[in-house]
């Protein structure tokens, strides 16, 4: 019996207690009905209520009301974009009021020489922060952007490790000098001269290491940059020490790329069919026959040869933080790729320093800057790529005779000139020795003074430079089919070095005063400068043999020195080039009433690049903004148009981005070994222009900048003109007026137009879901409305290249081409073009000017996120409209009658399916606009799937993995392989397919 009430005892005993428990905890929970509200009494709709330190929460309705049960002593926390977050304890009955986030409209956006809030801007400026830039597998600092920035058309690279990008900011506003934007990094203008192996500006600045973006578009807003700007200006800033307790950053990604893509040829089979319906019954079937059944069973895919997975891998680690009075940041970086075609590398190795101290009681602030970069390659012979699509796919890779390291070759068939042959694709690389390195430092140090006593007042001084150096060498190997060709040293063969400097020193110095004055409701932020740059080039190029004991005898042209062992050429020596820039500036920003703004700015440049009597250009600007909602006639309307302003900027900007000395009368040594006069390389003159002046571009701008639901919904619409007159350009010199027949000189005008428009939105957020979304259009049309002196409709414009034009009333680089004929069914007839002027003949008078151009009318970018819990899915999307690309591939490999005689063959272009071509193509065919081609396309750039965490194994530990997908899909009628190339596709390496997983760490 005790034993059966011990046994009740147990068993009643826990129910007791939790029971006594549970009411406990239920005495102390409290049911809150609250209501979230603006400070203007509206409701808001979709706030979320979290509980602090749980994950239990909830959403306000379309009333502002919610509901929520929490323990008696919880925290709320109450957040909604576009406001500041807030935490309430739990009661019963909470009403909350949200105050607008001025955080937003207080950011400050870096500009040229200062910053300003966003609120105060009144150009055309458009900052991109860390956190909203592209993810995925970035290796160059032009990816982070791409798509992002309406006005900026951003031009991948080719397929090649780490391809540099075309930038182009509004179309671009010259002819023959730079189009490239001005590249600004903490604070130091960079040369558009990136030394050889580099391919940009950018390329060696980790894209881990950039805080934000800024580009400058219009005039108003480049105009402080005078004569470097005319192109648009983006601003780099580089991330900064923190003044909180030590900070650890890492970030690892691992990539594979996929060449996934080749240049549409026949197989083998198709090969010899093709062949042998072409020429049975002529005169050359049986030499056809010879070479196509040498090795009767033999199929190469010459393009799967020479392409490989690309692998590569990209670390970084960061430390910030404070130590005494320094504030802090050092990392590391380091990159490895592995090309997708064989034989190329790209490695990178970075370090950046950023210490930011501030002394006497903050009055001095001290920023310093110091970065450095080394790049190595090794270049793969992009040749490569056409030789593999084109080299007869019934040949083998390898030769039994063991000739040319074993690589097949022409030369195994008798009669065959190999002279004039492709050489096997993979001899092209691996049979080169190309490679480089590049060394290269950025830094500054400015020093910001506070003025004592009229603390207003800021004194400001940035020394910086930017050093790069490039060695290199390119040399074919011994007795590879390249070194039986050489001419000089035949199956030795030989290859050049060469060994670069560029050098970049800048001085800027400039006052600041701000003020607010009240009692007339102003402020006021007056700035002026004085800017010295130096730039300095030097190039040292020299031609070698390979290494030889001298036993080739005298060589014409070159010395053999016994040190090195080799034939060196004789004519080499090092080539110096220097410009200088000095500028006077000033600014002025007036804010009156908050909302009516003033933006005006002067500046004064003087180029080494001009003769004394047109050495300086005057480069003024201004721009008035009106904040309308800030009216007080706008108050009813707050609720939901939350922003509206109105700009409208006018300026001018400058170009010099031309060579040094053209207005000078300067020598060249002779390149022809028999221009020698007593065994002294004889000179001669350079073409030359004494009356060389500033090429100037006058652009006006008008804007409105809009925003709903307290800027949840936020855009901006721009039409923008710009006006250049005298071009910096080529042109023909009469005869018997200078030593060369063609010279730089200011002749010419183009204008551009266009509008862009852009729109972020925060779609949904909800407690566990919110969908950001972005997107970006522009539009803008380029027109040359003169190339002469004196207006003259006549003229025939100016060859700009192969197949292209610049020409009155038409685009830059219009295709200038033959029109094709047709039959009554459509079909194009070889070789029958439309004789235009009516002579007779078809002759280069014959050419049209198509109207078509490689410049798209149209290009957009959408981006979007989307966001649940921990985790997040974004992708990029980017258009193209309106461009068009001549497809030389396609034109020159169009007909099935090439054999030519030589004794070799060259694969066919699937078009010729199309074409049905069976003649030998005259040179007017490959001309035939029946090429040019709408290049217009929609690319997936990347989609991204992430998880973040706040804690691993530690409280301390926080961060995110991601796995990422770029080149993702491209949707086009364009027949290439890629619409989104040069103007002229003819030999790209293409872009592949990559695939990226990565991992961040924040200790």
């Amino acid at each position: 019996m005790k034993q059966f009430n011990f046994r009740i005892y147990q068993m009643v005993l826990p129910i007791l207690v939790g029971l006594f428990l549970s009411l406990g905890v239920y005495a102390q929970q409290v049911t809150v009905k609250g209501h979230v509200k603006d400070t203007t009494g509206e409701p808001v709709i979709g706030a979320n209520i979290i509980i602090k330190g749980a994950t239990t929460g909830t959403i306000t309705d379309f009333d502002g009301n919610f509901t929520l049960n929490a323990a008696k002593d919880a925290i709320l926390s109450i957040s909604f974009v576009g406001y500041k977050p807030i935490e309430v304890k739990a009661a019963p009955s909470v009403t909350v009021i949200l105050e607008d986030d001025s955080q937003v409209l207080n950011d400050v956006v870096v500009i040229g020489y200062g910053s300003v809030k966003k609120s105060d801007l009144s150009g055309s400026v458009v900052a991109i922060k860390a956190e909203d830039m592209n993810r995925g597998a970035v290796t160059s600092p032009q990816e982070l952007i791409q798509g992002k920035v309406p006005g900026l058309f951003v031009a991948p690279g080719d397929g090649s490790p780490g391809a540099g990008s075309t930038l182009r900011i509004r179309g671009g506003a010259s002819l023959n000098a730079s189009n490239d934007p001005l590249i600004v990094i903490d604070g130091v203008p960079t040369s558009n001269d990136a030394a050889p192996g580099t391919p940009n500006a950018l390329a060696t600045i980790n894209p881990n290491d950039i805080e934000t973006f800024t580009v400058l578009k219009d005039a108003s807003a480049t105009a402080i940059y005078g004569s470097r700007a005319s192109n648009g200006v983006i601003i780099i800033t580089t991330k900064k020490g923190s003044q909180d307790r030590v900070k650890i950053s890492y970030s690892g990604s691992f990539t594979v790329k996929d060449a996934y893509q080749r240049v549409p040829t026949l197989n083998a089979d198709q090969f010899r069919e093709v062949l042998v319906n072409q020429y049975e019954g002529t005169s050359q079937e049986n030499t056809i026959n010879d070479i196509l059944n040498k090795y009767p069973n033999q199929s190469t895919n010459w393009q799967d040869a020479i392409y490989q997975t690309g692998l590569s891998t990209d670390q970084n680690i960061a430390i910030s933080g404070k130590t005494g009075i320094l504030p802090y940041r050092v990392s590391l970086g380091y990159n490895n790729e592995r090309g997708t075609l064989k034989t190329s590398t790209y490695e990178r190795y970075t370090a950046a320093i950023n210490l930011n101290p501030k002394f006497f009681k903050e009055h001095l602030s001290v920023d310093i800057n110091v970065k450095g970069t080394i790049n190595k390659n090794r270049f793969a012979d992009s040749g490569a790529v056409g030789a593999a699509a084109f080299f007869d796919p019934t040949k083998p890779m390898y030769t039994e005779s063991g000739n040319y390291h074993g690589y097949w070759n022409w030369s195994e068939v008798p009669g065959a000139v190999q002279s004039v042959a492709t050489y096997n694709p993979l001899s092209l690389l691996y049979d080169k020795d190309n490679n480089g390195k590049t060394n290269r430092s950025l830094g500054n140090i400015q020093l910001d003074y506070k003025i004592h006593g009229l603390e207003d007042l800021h004194a400001n001084l940035n020394l910086g430079y930017d050093i790069a150096q490039t060695t290199g060498r390119n040399f074919v190997l011994p007795g590879s089919i390249q070194s039986v060709q050489d001419t000089n040293f035949p199956s030795l063969g030989g290859g050049n070095t060469w060994n670069n400097l560029r050098r970049n020193h800048l001085l800027d110095f400039y006052m600041n005063y701000t003020k607010d004055i009240t009692s007339i409701k102003s402020h006021i932020d007056v700035m002026a400068g004085y800017s010295w740059q130096h730039f300095y080039y030097a190039n040292h190029d020299i031609t070698y043999s390979n290494p030889t004991d001298g036993s080739e005898g005298d060589k014409e042209g070159y010395v053999y020195d016994q040190g090195e062992g080799r034939y060196i050429r004789k004519d080499h020596r090092r080539i110096p080039y220097e410009n200088y820039l000095i500028s006077f500036f000033g600014r002025l920003n007036y804010n009156f009433m908050g909302r009516y703004l003033l933006t005006a700015t002067l500046r004064r440049d003087g180029s080494s690049r001009f003769s004394q009597n047109n050495r300086w250009g005057l480069f003024p600007s201004a721009a008035l903004a009106w904040t309308v909602s800030d009216e007080a006639f706008m108050e009813a309307t707050k609720d939901v148009l939350s922003k509206l302003k109105l700009r409208i900027g006018y300026g001018v900007t400058g170009q010099q981005e031309i060579g040094d000395y053209q207005y000078l009368t300067t020598y060249s040594f002779s390149t022809n070994p028999n221009n020698t006069y007593l065994g002294t390389t004889l000179l001669k003159p350079n073409g030359y222009s004494p009356d060389l002046k500033w090429e100037q571009t006058a652009t006006y701008n008008f804007a409105i900048d809009f925003g709903f639901l307290n800027n949840r919904i936020n855009g901006s619409l721009e039409y923008y003109q710009k006006h250049t007159k005298d071009l910096l350009n080529t042109v023909s010199a009469p005869a018997g007026t200078n030593f060369t027949n063609q010279i730089t000189a200011n002749v010419g005008e183009m204008k551009n137009k266009g509008v862009e428009f852009n729109i972020n939105a925060m779609a949904i957020q909800s407690k566990d879901f919110s969908w950001n979304l972005g997107y970006n259009v522009t539009w803008n049309d380029s027109k040359i409305i003169k190339l002469t002196a004196n207006y003259n409709p006549e003229y025939q414009g100016i060859n700009a290249g192969t197949n292209q034009k610049h020409q009155i009333n038409q685009k830059p680089n219009t295709f200038y081409l033959f029109q094709q004929v047709y039959d009554k069914n459509g079909k194009p007839i070889q070789n029958a073009f439309v004789d235009r002027n009516g002579d007779g003949n078809i002759t280069e008078a014959d050419r049209y000017l198509t109207g078509k151009s490689p410049m798209a009318k149209v290009f957009m970018g959408l981006s979007s996120e989307f966001t649940y819990r921990n985790w997040d899915l974004g992708f990029n999307l980017r258009a193209n409209f309106g461009n068009y690309v001549f497809n030389a591939l396609a034109a020159g490999n169009s007909t099935t009658n090439n054999y030519g005689g030589k004794g070799f063959l060259v694969n066919y272009y699937e078009g010729i399916y199309k074409t049905g071509f069976t003649k030998i193509n005259s040179t007017e065919q490959g001309a035939s606009d029946l090429f040019l081609e709408n290049a217009s396309f929609l690319k997936m750039d990347n989609i991204t799937l992430g998880y973040s965490f706040k804690k691993l194994f530690t409280n301390r530990l926080s961060g995110r993995i991601s796995a990422s997908v770029q080149n993702v899909f491209t949707i086009t009628k364009y027949s290439g392989l890629d619409p989104e190339v040069s103007a002229i596709d003819g030999n790209m390496w293409p872009r592949p397919r990559v695939f990226n997983v990565g991992i961040n760490l924040n200790f």
